[in-house]
């Protein structure tokens, strides 16, 4: 069976193309991201890894919201250069069997909502899905895979669900979702190996020219197929990341004024290097992963963390800034803001007293360790917490493909 014609949207550094191309059922037509360290990742690794010698043509780099150009194509753009455009890609590989991406879920998410004064109202975010919607109704393909965080399901930009405007969307350009979402489409990536919980909507549309009772379909789909590729044990941080060789503490002043916190294993592994933490967050770390190994826990009650924060930092916050994370436990879910602050993602050993390195961070993501990140530290912990998790994609695309072949004697040819 020839693989299925794929274009990725909001593509990211391409963890959920890679999991659909692991499952080996997939070919990669062209995909779409306006981030440059993104891009060069992706490239990186569909060159390196899958062997598609064009990447550098088939990864558009471009702003989805300028849908003229990033269809017949554009020249000379300062900041995305030349490309011939989707089309052409699409006009190539003959035809799109099916489309996936989901949309920057920043405007989406409920953390994302707290911090911002008009609860993101405001934000271009909210409506990015419409031009994912203009591509999946220009190409027209059996079906898509829309990604998106939980906080979807409750987002209201101008008073109306988000969900409401999606399912609307979709449904005016002939394309079904499952009725409810929360009951069906909300997963958790745990449940697919994936050593974290993470929880995200996963809505796979159906294009009504081809697949009669879509609801059914997708029902079936989500009681039935996609749990086949559920795992009996979740994976644990200790399963995920406890082989990795430890960083060791470095707690003289001189070589704090270096801005040298730890010392870096010699390893042949990409990416295991700890960020610099100065002497008062290493005596923290350290103080609360003892706190957590010893069985005393003293420190695992949210306002007792507030109330450490006040006292050592000197500031008041509203959410308590430090976690340990557990090694017994999938991990918590990595976020994009790990770039920024990593205090919630400190390591369960307390002799290393540091936070996640980029490949701890990678491997709690599910990316393998030959997954390589192109761009700086701050960039590689962005793309990371951004991405759809590898493995819990590759467990989406083999259910997809399932599903994909069950019904396939149930096709119309569309008028």
């Amino acid at each position: 069976m020839k693989p299925y014609n794929i274009v990725d949207l909001f593509a990211g550094c391409g963890g959920l193309l890679d999991g659909f191309l692991q499952t080996g059922k997939y070919k990669e037509v062209a995909s779409v991201e306006w981030m440059k360290p993104q891009v060069n990742t992706l490239i990186h690794r569909l060159e390196t890894k899958w062997g598609v010698q064009d990447a550098k043509e088939r990864v558009l780099h471009f702003d989805m919201q300028r849908e003229e150009e990033l269809f017949h194509g554009w020249e000379n753009d300062e900041k995305y250069g030349s490309n011939k455009g989707l089309d052409h890609f699409v006009h190539e590989a003959g035809h799109i069997d099916m489309i996936i991406g989901g949309p920057p879920c920043q405007a989406y998410s409920v953390a994302g909502r707290v911090r911002d004064e008009n609860n993101m109202k405001n934000d271009y975010r909210n409506y990015l899905f419409e031009h994912y919607l203009n591509v999946v109704k220009r190409y027209q393909p059996k079906m898509f895979v829309f990604e998106n965080v939980p906080g979807m399901l409750s987002s209201m930009p101008d008073g109306t669900p988000i969900t409401d405007l999606i399912r609307e969307g979709f449904e005016s350009i002939g394309y079904e979702i499952v009725e409810d979402m929360k009951q069906y489409a909300l997963l958790n990536s745990s449940h697919f190996g994936v050593p974290q919980n993470r929880k995200r909507v996963i809505l796979v549309g159906l294009n009504k020219s081809y697949y009669k009772n879509a609801q059914e379909i997708l029902k079936n789909f989500y009681t039935n197929i996609l749990p086949k590729q559920m795992v009996q044990t979740k994976m644990t941080l200790l399963d995920a990341i406890g082989d990795l060789p430890a960083c060791e503490p470095i707690y003289d002043e001189e070589s704090h004024k270096k801005k040298k916190s730890h010392h870096t294993p010699n390893c042949d592994i990409t990416w295991h290097k700890p960020r610099y933490h100065n002497l008062r967050d290493m005596k923290i770390f350290r103080m609360l992963a003892d706190d957590l190994q010893s069985g005393r826990c003293e420190y695992t009650d949210s306002k007792k963390l507030s109330e450490l924060y006040e006292k050592e930092v000197g500031s008041k916050s509203p959410i308590h800034r430090y976690h340990v994370l557990r090694p017994d436990l999938p991990g918590t879910t990595i976020i994009a803001h790990l770039y920024k602050d990593g205090n919630r993602y400190i390591h369960f050993d307390p002799t290393q007293a540091r936070t996640l390195t980029v490949r701890e961070a990678a491997r709690i993501q599910s990316f393998d360790d030959d997954f390589d990140f192109v761009g700086t530290q701050g960039h590689a912990y962005q793309m990371i917490g951004n991405a759809v998790p590898p493995k819990f994609a590759k467990a989406i695309g083999m259910a997809i493909h399932e599903l994909m072949v069950t019904i396939s004697e149930g096709e119309v040819v569309p008028s």
